[in-house]
């Protein structure tokens, strides 16, 4: 029995017999860890109506079984009193291991959560369908970062130095590109706050109208009614007042005619005459119908307005010349006169006299 017990006693004096011990209680740590910690996340996700938090949990397995595993590796190898560069290096592989396995499960646990909410929680926030792209590079950007942070830190790294001289070297750059940098964080809000969209036809305050082509980080593209492509900043575009006119609930367009007729002009045929144009016209939609509307007593004339729709916005040009063309010949047809702008002048008699001495 003694002997027993002095083999015993002789390997636990022995470093190999030691490390080997926490090597394997390193592993049933980490099991345990594991368990103990991932039940506990999934009776509380369980109480939650969402998958989204079962999934995340599914993700950190891998990140807490190796943390424990390597933290035990690394006690490990210090009892095996290794040369130090090799004790030093094989703690810093340890630790990138770990920083890199962290690395990926937050990279997968942000793609899962927002696709989730991008698709539970529509139209709200900056999370949305269009914004997927951008918020998932920066977010790329951002967890890539905080690795070669948490990296360099494993490898004793000054942080410091490298972060005085990376602070600089953004300032250097973004003084050099802060137009570039102005048009990205327009492009970003531009995409988060959808004033328009692909395909929307959309007027600026600078004149430019067309067809939204593309929608990018630095630039919009839109299409004129001539063909013609139009690259536009950004900033400019966030800056500016926008008319969508494709933004409502539906696509169709109202568009006004203002005519003006003569007083003593019969009311109810003027009418009848301006519906009946518009009703015949092809490019005027039956529904909603067109209407007219009496709106005022003008200097020279009473004035009515031609309301109706059109299926595109950018038809509204060649639109109105189509039906100014048939309201100005069927008013001439139907002896409808068009006033225009007069003054009578009264002469007193005494000014009369004066001017004939």
């Amino acid at each position: 029995m003694n002997d027993y017990l002095e083999i015993l006693f002789t390997l636990t004096q022995n470093t190999a017999f030691q490390a080997g011990l926490f090597v394997i209680g390193s592993l049933v740590a980490a099991k345990l860890a594991d368990w103990i910690i991932i039940s506990v996340l999934s009776r509380l996700a369980s109480r939650t109506d969402s998958t989204i938090d079962d999934r995340i949990i599914q993700i950190l397995h891998k990140p807490i079984y190796y943390s424990i595993l390597f933290m035990g590796l690394g006690i490990s190898i210090q009892l095996f009193q290794l040369p130090e560069i090799i004790t030093f290096t094989a703690k810093g592989l340890f630790k990138t291991i770990v920083v890199i396995i962290w690395s990926f499960a937050l990279f997968h646990s942000f793609i899962h959560f927002i696709t989730w909410y991008s698709r539970h929680k529509k139209n709200e926030g900056i999370i949305r369908a269009h914004t997927m792209p951008i918020i998932d590079n920066v977010g790329k950007v951002i967890i890539f970062i905080l690795g070669a942070f948490f990296i360099l830190l494993s490898w004793d790294v000054n942080i410091t130095g490298l972060t005085v001289s990376a602070t600089v070297l953004v300032g250097i750059f973004g003084f050099a590109a802060q137009d570039t940098i102005a048009n990205l964080f327009a492009g970003f809000f531009i995409m988060a706050d959808t004033p328009y969209k692909p395909g929307d036809y959309i007027n600026l305050d600078g004149g430019e109208r067309g067809y939204v082509k593309t929608i990018g980080l630095r630039s919009t593209r839109i299409m004129t009614r001539d063909d013609i492509e139009i690259t536009l900043p950004n900033s400019l575009i966030a800056n500016s007042k926008i008319i969508n006119e494709s933004g409502g609930p539906k696509e169709k367009n109202r568009v006004r005619i203002t005519i003006n007729v003569a007083y003593g002009s019969d009311i109810d045929q003027v009418r009848s005459v301006l519906e009946d144009i518009a009703k015949n016209s092809k490019n005027v939609c039956k529904n909603p119908n067109p209407r007219v509307r009496f709106r005022t007593f003008g200097d020279s004339g009473l004035t009515f307005q031609l309301l109706f729709w059109i299926e595109k916005p950018e038809g509204r040009g060649r639109i109105t010349d189509e039906l100014n063309t048939a309201i100005y010949k069927q008013f001439a047809k139907e002896k409808i006169e068009i006033p225009y702008p007069q003054q009578t002048i009264h002469i007193k008699s005494s000014d009369l006299q004066k001017t004939n001495l």
